[in-house]
């Protein structure tokens, strides 16, 4: 049996719009989560600034800085076949991908509620986490742990 893809990141509550260097690329996002308790699954149509849409079906596992992430991409016909049952369960956001040296930061604007996050895919748990000086005077606090801050506790 094969290993399950990982996806370790750390997750930071932002008091506003950081003055970010110029975004590497920039999605607008619909998100919503299919009802169940113990099986999570997102869906997710992601549109680029040159109009390009792509859609994915996700389902993740766990809680914190590890969990286990399932990806698909699907075609947009799926995507709205199945959008139908995520009523009261979405989010909307637009989602700025920012370079510092070898990582890429992913500050999301929730476009449906004042809030913003930060987030970085690191490659161990245990990885250190270097703010960028840009990210800084922005920064609240960490909220890997914060079940709250979870996409699937914000989409209502």
């Amino acid at each position: 049996m094969t290993d399950l893809p990982l996806e370790i990141e750390r997750k930071y509550l932002l008091r506003g719009r950081p003055e970010m260097p110029g975004a590497l690329q920039v999605y607008e996002i619909d998100q919503g989560y299919l009802p169940g308790d113990k099986l999570v699954e997102r869906l997710r149509r992601q549109r680029d600034r040159d109009g390009d849409t792509r859609y994915f079906r996700t389902i993740k596992l766990g809680s914190g800085v590890q969990r286990t992430e399932i990806e698909d991409e699907t075609d947009q016909r799926t995507f709205e076949h199945l959008w139908q049952l995520t009523g009261g369960r979405r989010l909307t956001k637009r989602r700025y991908v920012v370079a510092h040296g070898d990582d890429h930061w992913e500050i999301d604007e929730f476009t449906d509620r004042p809030l913003w996050l930060a987030e970085l895919e690191i490659a161990h748990p245990e990885s250190p986490v270097a703010i960028p000086a840009w990210l800084a005077p922005a920064l609240v606090r960490e909220v890997t742990d914060e079940k709250a801050f979870s996409n699937r506790s914000l989409a209502r």
